[in-house]
């Protein structure tokens, strides 16, 4: 046998060889020969040194990811997403609470960043100052390797963000910049006046018109006009120079050696500015995410790439490679459509415009996989196309304006608690902030002491996550929702943060809620093992393998979606009741599918067609449907 050092060389020259080439070309897309070639071997050094510091647990894990390359893909991955603070306190305090992630089934973490943001209002974390410190109310960077190190004892991996598009307007490459240092101003994209800004501003969209119009922001200590895509403290940073991309490489390959599994791309669909154009999922793009997934399946392959491009639905397949960048780009991409379309089903108790905008998702390519969630830590942004509610005889716009009453609370029989994070436009739609809970009815049915809806809304809780959990890829728990918590009232002026509407719908964890969590007289208690036995049942069912896609099928009732994931083994039959009354499906379909007689996987109780020819659903169902075997 070789020295162990040997074999972990040989190890990295074999993948060297192999996916070296896929970061020369993408830097070849980025820049001119010669500075392709200077910027590769400045990332093959970076990589070669990383990799000399990797510690030797994280090189076995390397070398698992590489004999299972689909663990994203499979039905063990179950996801939950919080904020360190509001979840544990600190990442003392998350290692204390692995136990209970496991319990909960949970196999993946992602935390909104914990590094040290910029002073006063930081965008949630987003506006990170430095990735290398970590908030020192929260930990260090110390923490995070242990952290990491306990979490792969539980089989759970850590997901962090790398802002990609942008930093704060205090990180130390802002303030050199400031300072007058050229070489650090050459990391934004900095104008002397508004002729260029003016420019590009007639091709591009702004994300918050209201409290930050326009896409660029006069500085005084610059004494020019930087780009400012998001937030004018979030400062644009220039991937055009390679010494950013070095830079970015750099932060993460140090967050791969701290045991960070998965890097979730944010706002990677801004990263490349090219006049004329919406400055929006550019070529470049692509090839930039090509170099840094390439370095680090050579380094780290252990890591994975996400994707947070929340884009229309035909661009969402570029980010996980098309054609040429076909394999080499992320292996995750957000489904922010399955969320709008479960809220948007269950006001409307009617199923049919969710079944035409999922018959539209495009084909993600081979070993890839969607992330699916009911919530996030972002607000809701109704993202109903008009084409598909013109398709079922609504229209657009007003569409969007009932689920923004809706979810707000003021529409006529809604027992919603939302709160509006913003206004947008003069069509009455709004961005909706709120818990699960809150918005599925729980919080009133607390406040009212109502326990006839609270039956129902608990019900329609399950059917929800039964769709995020049934869809394939990785569902995602956002933190309090396995615990069906209510709103915040004091979150909009969360402690040591800025005031923000988004922290209404991330609570603390509540202790009290947390200690009835297996009280099934209770609504935690019901939220919880609700969730834990649907994942304990997904780990189990071959079905539910992200390479085996999800159709919608027939649709008979428009208040029943019917979604089918043919499978070699068989095919299942989801089937979710979005309303609170009894509605049908035809036995002859299930009979078509070879689901005569069923059983349904998440209950085990077998499903046969009554005497007028129908399987009937209860009130806010959710069968995931399975032929009966003799394991059955």
């Amino acid at each position: 046998m070789p020295p162990q050092g040997l074999h972990q060389d040989s190890q990295y020259e074999a993948r060297h060889r192999r996916w070296w080439p896929d970061v020369l070309c993408g830097l070849r897309d980025l820049y001119d020969e010669d500075t392709a070639v200077r910027t590769g071997a400045r990332l093959e050094q970076l990589s070669r040194d990383a990799h000399r510091v990797r510690d030797a647990d994280l090189v076995d894990l390397d070398y698992e990811r590489l004999l299972r390359p689909d663990r994203l893909c499979t039905p063990e991955m179950i996801g939950y997403s919080a904020d360190t603070e509001r979840f544990a306190g600190d990442l003392a305090a998350v290692r204390d609470r692995l136990d209970y992630l496991h319990e909960l089934g949970v196999t993946y973490l992602h935390l909104m960043p914990p590094f040290l943001a910029r002073a006063g209002d930081d965008d949630g974390g987003y506006a990170v100052a430095d990735y290398r410190q970590i908030r020192p109310i929260l930990g260090t960077m110390a923490d995070v390797r242990e952290t990491t190190r306990q979490m792969r004892a539980r089989g759970i991996s850590l997901a962090l963000d790398v802002i990609c598009n942008h930093v704060a307007d205090d990180h130390e490459w802002a303030r050199r910049a400031k300072a007058g240092e050229e070489r650090y101003r050459r990391y934004f994209h900095i104008f002397p006046d508004r002729e260029s800004p003016d420019a590009y501003e007639q091709h591009l969209s702004q994300i918050f018109p209201d409290s930050d119009p326009g896409n660029f922001t006069w500085d005084d200590d610059l004494n020019a006009w930087v780009w400012t895509t998001f937030h004018s403290f979030q400062w644009d940073l220039n991937w055009s120079n390679p010494d950013v991309l070095v830079e970015m490489t750099h932060v993460i390959l140090e967050l791969a050696n701290a045991g960070v599994e998965v890097i979730r791309l944010g706002a990677v669909a801004f990263v490349w500015k090219q006049a004329g154009t919406d400055c929006q999922g550019l070529p470049q793009v692509h090839s930039v995410t090509q170099v840094l997934r390439a370095v680090a399946r050579v380094c780290c392959p252990a890591v994975s790439f996400e994707a947070e491009a929340v884009v229309r639905l035909e661009r969402l397949p570029a980010y996980l490679g098309q054609g040429r960048w076909t394999g080499k780009l992320s292996e995750l991409v957000y489904h922010d459509t399955l969320m709008v379309q479960i809220w948007s089903a269950l006001a409307a108790k009617d199923a049919r415009l969710a079944a035409r905008a999922l018959s539209c998702l495009p084909t993600l390519p081979p070993g890839t996989a969607w992330v699916s969630y009911l919530r996030c830590h972002d607000d809701i942004a109704w993202s109903v196309r008009d084409v598909d509610a013109t398709a079922v005889g609504w229209e657009g716009a007003s569409h969007r304006a009932f689920l923004s009453d809706w979810y707000a609370g003021t529409f006529t029989a809604s027992r919603a608690r939302g709160v509006v994070t913003r206004r947008e436009g003069s069509g009455g739609e709004a961005r909706i902030g709120g818990t699960a809970a809150a918005l599925i009815g729980i919080q009133a049915d607390e406040e009212d002491q109502d326990v006839p809806h609270a039956e129902l809304d608990l019900a329609a809780l399950r059917l929800a996550q039964a769709i995020v959990f049934g869809w394939g890829g990785i569902p995602v728990i956002w933190s309090g929702d396995e615990l069906a918590a209510v709103n915040d009232p004091d979150g909009e002026l969360a402690p040591g943060r800025s005031p923000d509407l988004r922290w209404t719908h991330r609570p603390r964890l509540d202790p009290q809620r947390w200690a009835r969590r297996h009280d099934r007289n209770t609504s935690p208690g019901r939220a919880f093992t609700d969730l834990a036995t649907m994942a304990a049942v997904r780990r189990e069912l071959v079905h539910l393998h992200a390479a085996t896609p999800s159709f919608v099928d027939e649709m008979h009732d428009r208040g029943v979606l019917p979604i089918r994931r043919p499978h070699p083994q068989g095919v299942m039959l989801q089937l979710y009741n979005v309303t609170p009354e009894w509605r049908f499906h035809p036995g002859a379909r299930l009979a078509a599918l070879g689901l005569d007689p069923a059983v349904d996987a998440l209950t085990g109780q077998e499903v046969h067609p009554g005497p007028d020819g129908r399987v009937w659903l209860p009130p806010y169902a959710a069968w995931w449907l399975v032929a009966v075997t003799p394991s059955s």
